[in-house]
């Protein structure tokens, strides 16, 4: 009988070695080879995609496809910027449409000295920012900011105030903070820049 316990615990304690031996093995070889073998996968599925990405992008309906979005999205470019040779004429617009509806005494100016300003981190749009003033009705004011927000390109709303008016004016008195974008002149990029063909 002790002879069979000495057995056993033997037996055991041979076993208890061997499982420790095998997770030491497995951490050390087989958990690496594993986590690798991920790695592995899943770069070849990156590259599959890649593959297909790139077969698809070679035929000639994909590329007309891509060509339709680029052409739809430089028309979207043109509904909300106004290129610079043509920033001078968003005061005649705005003129304009005063004038369209009926709005006879009325002030306009930049705020800029230059005629635009920088934004923050954009290399190939500024914005020019109006001033505008007139003596309008509720219903007459109404129908002129209406037109405005409907121009192209189009004109931002920034603020706006409305005045009562005194017993010798014919109306409210209203003044309106107008900006718009403005691609910057070429020579003003910043090097390294992406060349958009007339905008």
């Amino acid at each position: 009988m002790k002879a069979y316990r000495e057995y056993l615990s033997t037996v055991a304690l041979i076993w208890a070695a061997c499982c420790i031996v095998f997770v030491f093995i497995y951490l050390i070889l087989l958990g690496p080879q594993r986590r690798l073998r991920k790695l592995t996968e899943k770069q070849a599925v990156e590259k599959s995609q890649m593959y297909e990405s790139a077969m698809l992008a070679g035929q000639n309906e994909a590329q007309e496809t891509l060509k339709e979005q680029i052409k739809e999205l430089r028309n979207r470019y043109r509904d909300f910027v106004v290129n610079f040779e043509d920033c001078a004429n968003l005061t005649f617009d705005i003129s304009r449409i005063a004038g369209e509806h009926k709005i006879t005494s009325f002030s306009i100016k930049s705020q800029e000295k230059g005629g635009i300003s920088a934004i923050p981190d954009c290399d190939h749009i500024c914005e020019s920012r109006i001033d505008f003033s007139c003596t309008a009705g509720f219903n007459q004011f109404a129908a002129f900011l209406n037109a405005l927000e409907r121009h192209h390109p189009v004109l931002f709303v920034d603020k706006f105030t409305i005045t009562r008016a005194k017993q010798n004016e014919t109306g409210p008195q209203v003044s309106l903070s107008l900006a718009a974008l403005v691609t910057k002149p070429r020579e003003s990029w910043a090097v390294g820049g992406p060349a958009r063909g007339g905008n």
